[in-house]
């Protein structure tokens, strides 16, 4: 174990060791700026569930007390290239330290990692940012949270007066709400989230990337699906931790938007959180000036900029894959034209590489 300092050493663990996974988590759950993409569980699950490398790297005192953690994945593909990302399909992850001193030897640890790895890029999505050769974007996304109501009545009367209305309309409606995590729920979600994504033009996650993710984080993951005379209309798979609800991938079919079923949806999440104990609703990340950021915004959410980092090797293009890209506007197009069932088949190919 090299030393770095008079107090802190670095090195990898591994998370599949449980003396190690415990201590990992622990330092995740007890740090105040944590979010579930620091988990060992969300490592592990993404690993398995696409194929590729985790890596955990963590700061230790002398008397072997952590001080921080860096989780990272190991990206490879044919289209996208490579990448070590922190963390790997998640918009947050990053640095996690109790100390501002873990903080340099963290991000120069992964940036060794990412040479020896050959990935020419890494990407901190999140977290505490170190200083020196490093480009930051503080401009191109905006995180979405709120703290919940204390009931049914007093959600509908915070969100903005014309959503609101929307929302009532839902509760109106014939729609049924089914709670769960069994194969069925699966299945339901993985039809309306791949119908969803084929229709934005982007290819759908493997299916068992969200099997991976129900395993590993048990009861702290289940999934919310909206039903019409029978028909799951609207899903989304959900992470809970530390008192917060992550609505993480969502999505609806083409006749959702006139059922309003989304609506009823996110509503029926935030009563279903708040029983289960959370306190807040973290509406996840978007594009600023897109419609999504819009929607979020309609329900009383205000966007705050998310602050990422990227390091690159001398002479390489810092990796982007954002779909909004317009080197990428024809491959969209063409690809919310295919047949759902050839883009279901093509998209986990192409999805697990994006990382």
């Amino acid at each position: 174990m090299p030393q770095l300092s008079p107090l802190l050493a670095v090195r990898s663990v591994e998370l599949r060791n449980p003396a190690d996974r415990a201590r990992v988590e622990h330092f995740v759950r007890e740090h105040p700026d944590a979010t579930p993409f620091h988990l060992p569980a969300w490592s592990l699950a993404v690993a398995q569930g696409c194929g590729q490398t985790s890596h955990t790297l963590i700061a230790e005192r002398a008397n072997r007390t952590i001080a921080g953690v860096l989780p990272l994945t190991e990206v490879r593909s044919r289209l996208f290239g490579q990448a070590l990302v922190s963390n790997g399909f998640a918009v947050g992850g990053g640095i996690l330290a109790d100390t501002a001193g873990a903080i340099p030897i963290l991000a120069e640890a992964g940036w060794k990692l990412a040479q020896r790895l050959q990935c020419p890029t890494l990407e901190l999505r999140g977290g505490a940012m170190p200083e020196g050769a490093w480009q930051f974007d503080d401009h191109s996304y905006l995180g979405f949270a709120r703290p919940l109501a204390d009931n049914d009545a007093a959600e509908l009367a915070a969100i903005p007066r014309k959503q609101r209305a929307e929302v009532r309309k839902a509760l109106d409606a014939a729609l049924e709400v089914e709670i769960g995590r069994q194969s069925d729920d699966l299945r339901a979600h993985y039809a309306v989230y791949a119908e969803s994504v084929r229709n934005l033009g982007t290819p759908v996650f493997p299916a068992r990337l969200f099997r991976a993710v129900l395993q590993h984080f048990g009861d702290a993951a289940d999934i919310l699906t909206i039903r019409s005379q029978g028909r799951a209309v609207a899903s989304v798979l959900n992470l809970y931790f530390n008192g917060a609800v992550y609505p993480y991938w969502g999505g609806g079919t083409l006749a959702a938007r006139g059922l309003r079923a989304n609506d009823r949806m996110y509503f029926a999440l935030m009563a279903h959180a708040r029983a289960r104990g959370c306190t807040r609703f973290d509406f996840g990340r978007s594009k600023v000036g897109t419609g999504a950021a819009a929607f979020k915004k309609n329900w009383g959410f205000e966007g705050t900029p998310l602050l990422y980092g990227k390091r690159a090797m001398a002479g390489v293009a810092l990796r982007e894959i954002n779909p909004l890209n317009p080197r990428y506007a024809q491959k969209v197009a063409l690809w919310k034209k295919l047949p759902l069932g050839i883009a279901n088949l093509l998209g986990p190919y192409i999805s697990k590489g994006l990382g």
